[in-house]
């Protein structure tokens, strides 16, 4: 690992596809922190940290947009989170391996306003779509992508 190596931080509670992040992590010798309320299962793995919060609205995500910087990765589906970490210059990647930039951040941010307001007003249900095996398998290339990415950006040249 080098010294300023990109660390994946993950908004751990309710995500998906913790175990994909571990795998991409151990390929490329990277440094995993699962940001959660609770229930995380410890690990022994020295590049596996786990940081548990209270138990607040958005304590998970303050932690993160504390800690991380640019060039980092942050997994999350949290639209809000997700707005902030760009902001910090950081690579922000969904569940479903769909990539929080700062081009597409505003359109995000407006689409989930718009959900929320027809949720709000009960002209829409507001179901999401269940997370499928394509989900997950996207999700992992994109990362692993994502992840080589941000080890060439901080590598001599």
């Amino acid at each position: 690992m080098t010294e300023n190596a990109p660390i994946i931080y993950v908004d751990a509670d309710a995500c998906p596809v913790k175990d994909e992040v571990v795998k991409v992590a151990e390929r490329l010798d990277l440094v995993v922190t699962f940001v959660s309320n609770g229930g995380l299962r410890p690990s022994r793995d020295p590049m596996i940290r786990n940081i548990v919060v209270s138990k607040g609205a958005d304590a998970a995500d303050d932690w993160i947009v504390e800690n991380a910087r640019a060039n980092d990765i942050v997994i999350t589906a949290d639209i809000p989170l997700a707005a902030r970490t760009v902001a910090l210059g950081a690579h922000v990647l969904g569940p479903t391996g769909k990539p929080f930039t700062p081009e597409t951040i505003g359109m995000a941010v407006a689409m989930r306003d718009l959900k929320q307001h027809l949720r709000e007003t009960g002209e829409s249900k507001g179901y999401n779509a269940s997370f499928a095996p394509q989900d997950r398998s996207r999700f992992l290339g994109a990362l692993d992508q994502m992840a080589r990415r941000a080890l060439r950006a901080v590598q001599p040249s």
